[in-house]
């Protein structure tokens, strides 16, 4: 049983990172096109099943049309799973990704 249970948490883990990943792409690709501060942490939100109160974003080297522009994202998980998932509370995942301003 507790072998299931890890085989579990482990596929939750993954499901996790996937969602971070993707978020960390669809962040990046709107700070290229909108200038706002708040515009990669909407994209980020918008396009994933993420919990907003654990995620965290950060953009950086956003400048001119053709600079490129690096976004961030942390996510810490949450895990409610019987027996092993004490084993990852409070683990962060991380992606980040770079795209070439387009305005």
């Amino acid at each position: 049983m507790i072998l299931l249970l890890g085989v579990v948490q482990v596929g939750l883990l993954v499901r996790d990172q996937i969602l971070v990943v993707h978020a960390a792409r669809e962040a990046a690709r709107e700070a290229a096109v909108d200038p706002a501060p708040d515009a990669a942490r909407r994209a980020a939100l918008a396009s994933s099943t993420l919990a907003e109160a654990r995620l965290a974003v950060t953009s950086a080297g956003r400048g001119a049309a053709g600079s490129r522009v690096r976004v961030e994202v942390a996510y810490r998980t949450s895990s409610a799973m019987p027996l092993v998932g004490a084993a990852v509370r409070n683990l962060t995942l991380r992606a980040s990704a770079t795209m070439r301003v387009e305005r």
